[in-house]
């Protein structure tokens, strides 16, 4: 096994080796007296996290605010900076780690992998029709987003990679001493250039920027990494299972939300999304054709050395004369697949601009399976050949798409732009003022007409016009980029049947839902409800009844392979009901859907609209998986990947490999677990759940007192955070609120998170949990054993209960405190702050009881270590933060040099707490 202590003792060495470099460069720049400064600091935190005393910490706070600019933002900077090294080495030991496995004798298997979850296969006896079936259900799908969450600038993030790739090459036990030399004097500019480089944006970006940063993760990770995650599990099912020939299906898919989620955000447009559309094609189209540039350098055989398949002898001469002018053809006669190969690729760059190029995917597909067949003929049975296996695999899973774009808009932009076109054929005065039994009478009656209801464009309001462009555009995007380029439209805050009723209709006057003379219906877009509240999870099984119900409803879901889509959101339930109390609702929604469901056959996948932070139900992938109540998994499973995970996952490509695997393995093993459990009966104990609902309750009860009850809270929240100042803060094209709105219900979780986070006290991650779990184990004397043996056999109260403590880690009271001082009010900050303190450690206390933990995390001492590692630089930053704050809230007008500091505290804090937003 790894030994524990030499492994740690590496990434000490890299976080030591990296904290020098940044010591020499303050000394260039800045002087002694900066280097000083910053240790002078860092030695007081440091201590003062060891041994508090009063009068150090005043001492600490003195020292602190008496930094005057320029050297202010040095010292802001250098902490920052600090933090993103220290992620780079923690990274880079996720790396190491791994491969310290992969070195070990035979045998040792790496804990959630793609191997350790064939092995718990091969170990309780599944039979092959039992795997095979497993495999042919798994689906993973994972959904980037431009939440604005990644305060991290592209520039920066290839700066860190760079970074990361040299201190890799310092674990080579064969590098000579002028080779070690080479990386030093590496390393060194490339921290250097961190330094030199300004981490804020001038200006917010647009949606096209967001668009391209999300692609840098296909172009530089994702294309190469997810045919390895299937090439691994078809490796190990093959090394446990010799004599049978497992199909693995592409089971793992990114799709995207960035440049299709209208909701809120009136820069999406359908130009955008079209762009959008164009963008990822031609990145794709880029990245085929590299590979078949590779492939030709390698498929060299001649028909004077091999016989090669007539058919596709023929298939080449015939595609030369159709598409190849003279000059353009491979010219050795014999090498039939290189001249297939220049086919293809004169193909490939004429996709999208003239006839010459591949209409859709599947025809490029043919022609590479043409060429591996014929070379496979000539091969060892066993040797396979990886390299063409790869590409085909690749076409599979992004086609000419790349990523299958989601559209989102709100509920009420569709009730308006319906109650506009009804009224102007006369079908009803004011649709959006009827009750829901005739709205739903209403939308069956037009969806059950074949004829139109539209009248030209220009009849309509802009608003209006602009949600019907849409819908054209979906229509034209079929037919330009394939139907897998937008398969789901969602509809956020669905309340009723009627919001998706509406979509079906919008859709069926672009000619996506087509019902027919003779009754036969055309259905090409899956209409998916977004439950956001915790009344509308309550709600949800309802909703989807109502709608399984209805003929027309169940001809569209029929045509969509009796499969319906369901988002669920984590982040308005959160900041709704508080986290414990949303992620319960959320558990029971998945629970009675997928029951009611299966009444009618039609198969679910619950889409998980998950967040970075703690508090809008992050954490790692694999965990998020297994906490899904398990009988809901068969059907797939899909997963945004937000902020700053994408950075932290898939920045480089052993770390967004590991990611994968362990999701895969997840799903994999939990899969085959939930289908043995159905067939016995048996997955969840009753009074688990009992349980739960009842430490709902309490929680709930607890959250909504003071962030609804409480009238100060809003002040406080305000007041005792950054809010304002983050707004300023450039990381992404979407407002900070819906409509403008300073209501409290119109502020969008991510800024909620975000804002609590920074300020250390991270309510929306842990507050109203202690209440709900102590008031449970103080009734009744057997039920903390009850809770214990839940945390032990039950993944998702386990799963919430690591969380919890995880959230109580980061969350950091002591300097917390520091905030209530923005407050105007005092009574007003000493109460509610009084109120959290309480509250946080009653949650404390009880989750230590549950786990049976001396510390927060005894489980997990690896992100203990992490956590105590980077306190004493995270504290600098949060005094700065709210000494700047005070100064710029004070000010008359605005100081710009104020608020780039306040900006740069928020970016380092950010980079040091890594799970913001």
């Amino acid at each position: 096994m790894i030994n524990v202590t030499d492994s740690s003792l590496l990434l000490r060495n890299d976080v030591k080796k990296l904290g020098n470099i940044l010591g020499e460069i303050l000394v260039h720049h800045g002087g002694i007296s900066l280097f000083n400064k910053v240790e002078e600091i860092r030695e007081k935190t440091k201590n003062l996290r060891k041994n508090y005393d009063e009068n150090l910490y005043e001492s600490l706070k003195e020292e602190i605010n008496s930094v005057q600019p320029p050297v202010r933002q040095q010292v802001i900077r250098a902490f920052s900076i600090y933090f993103h090294l220290i992620n780079i080495a923690e990274q880079n030991h996720r790396i190491r780690r791994r491969r310290q496995y992969q070195l070990q004798d035979e045998g040792a298997v790496q804990p959630v992998s793609i191997e350790s979850a064939v092995a718990a296969l091969k170990e309780d006896k599944f039979s092959e029709e039992v795997i095979q079936q497993v495999l042919n259900d798994l689906s993973i799908e994972l959904i980037i987003t431009a939440h604005p969450t990644e305060a991290t600038k592209r520039t920066v993030l290839e700066t860190q990679k760079r970074i990361s790739m040299i201190l890799q090459q310092f674990d080579n036990p064969l590098l000579t001493q002028k080779q070690r030399a080479d990386l030093d004097e590496s390393l060194f500019n490339e921290v250097t250039a961190l330094w030199q480089t300004d981490e804020l944006r001038q200006r917010k970006p647009s949606v096209l920027d967001e668009v391209k940063n999300g692609l840098y993760y296909f172009d530089h990770t994702l294309f190469e990494v997810l045919p390895e995650v299937h090439q691994e599990l078809e490796n190990q099912l093959k090394d446990y299972y010799p004599n049978s020939d497992y199909k693995v299906p592409n089971f793992l898919h990114f799709g995207s939300w960035i440049g299709g989620d209208r909701d809120g955000n009136p820069n999406v447009t359908p130009e955008i999304t079209w762009e959008t559309l164009k963008l990822q094609r031609r990145l794709v189209i880029k990245k085929y054709k590299a590979a078949v540039v590779e492939l030709m350098k390698r498929f060299s055989q001649s028909t004077t050395r091999v016989s090669i398949s007539e058919d596709l002898i023929e298939s080449v001469e015939k595609d030369e004369k159709k598409y190849m002018d003279e000059d353009e053809k491979w010219q050795v006669k014999n090498e039939i697949y290189r001249r297939k190969f220049a086919v293809i690729l004169k193909r490939l760059r004429n996709v999208g601009k003239s006839d010459y190029g591949y209409k859709a995917s599947e025809e490029l597909l043919h022609d590479l399976k043409f060429i591996k067949e014929s070379a496979e003929k000539h091969q060892p049975a066993h040797n396979k050949l990886k390299t063409i296996r790869k590409l085909i695999r690749q076409v599979e899973l992004f086609g000419f798409h790349l990523a299958t774009l989601d559209i989102r808009n709100h509920s009420g932009e569709h009730e308006t732009a319906i109650t506009e076109v009804l009224k102007a054929v006369n079908i009803t005065e004011d649709y959006s003022a009827l009750n829901e039994e005739d709205k739903v009478s209403i939308l069956e009656r037009v969806l059950n007409e074949p004829r139109p209801l539209l009248l030209i464009e220009e009849d309509y309001s802009p608003e209006t016009q602009e949600v019907l462009k849409t819908f054209q555009m979906i229509k034209k995007a079929h037919t330009e980029f394939g139907r897998r380029s937008i398969e789901v439209y969602l509809v956020s805050m669905t309340q009723s049947a009627s919001d998706l009723l509406e979509v079906l209709v919008l859709a069926k006057e672009a000619g996506i839902y087509r019902l027919h003379a003779d009754g036969k219906v055309e259905s090409y877009l899956h209409v998916a409800p977004l439950l956001e509240t915790i009344d509308d999870l309550v709600a949800g099984p309802k909703i989807m009844k109502t709608l399984f119900e209805m003929d027309v409803y169940r001809n569209h879901i029929h045509e969509r392979g009796n499969h319906q889509e369901i988002m669920l959101g984590y982040s308005d339930g959160s900041k709704d009901g508080g986290t414990l109390t949303a992620n319960w609702k959320l558990f029971k929604a998945q629970e009675e859907i997928h029951n009611m469901a299966k009444q009618f056959n039609i198969r679910l996948k619950f889409f998980h609209g998950r967040g970075g932070s703690l508090g809008r139900g992050g954490g790692p992938l694999n965990r998020s998986i297994l906490s899904q109540p398990a009988e809901t998994l068969g059907d797939g499973v899909k997963i945004t990947e937000q902020g700053e995970v994408l950075s932290s996952r898939y920045l480089l490509e052993d770390i967004a490999y590991r990611n994968l695997e362990q999701a895969a393995s997840a799903l994999l093993e939990s899969s085959a677990k939930a289908s043995k459990s159905s067939l016995e009966g048996n997955i969840r104990d009753k009074a688990w759940e009992e349980a739960m609902e009842e430490i709902s309750k309490h929680s709930l009860k607890k959250y909504q007192s003071l962030v609804f009850g409480d009238r100060d809270f809003l002040t406080y929240f305000t007041q005792a955070t950054p809010l304002k100042e983050l707004a300023e803060l450039n990381i992404g094209s979407r407002p900070m609120s819906r409509k403008g709105s300073q209501r409290f219900e119109d502020l969008r979780a991510i800024p909620w998170v975000f804002a609590w986070t920074q300020s250390r006290q991270m309510i929306p991650a842990w507050y109203a949990a202690g209440t709900g779990l102590h008031a449970f184990v103080t009734k009744r004397e057997d039920n903390l054993q009850l809770l214990q043996n839940m945390y032990k056999n039950w993944p998702f109260f386990q799963s919430t209960i690591n969380n919890l403590q995880m959230a109580l880690l980061k969350a950091d009271l002591p300097t917390a405190k520091e905030y209530i001082h923005l407050v105007e009010d005092g009574e007003i900050a000493d109460r509610i702050f009084n109120d959290i303190s309480d509250e946080y450690n009653r949650t404390r206390e009880v989750l230590l009881k549950i786990t049976g933990h001396q510390q927060l995390l005894d489980h997990a001492p690896s992100i203990q270590e992490s956590v105590d590692r980077r306190n004493p630089y995270v504290d600098p930053l949060n005094f700065l933060q709210v000494d700047l704050i005070q100064k710029m809230r004070d000010a008359e007008d605005q100081d710009e040099e104020l608020l780039t500091e306040v900006l740069l505290t928020i970016s380092g804090v950010a980079a040091g707490l890594v799970n913001t937003g």
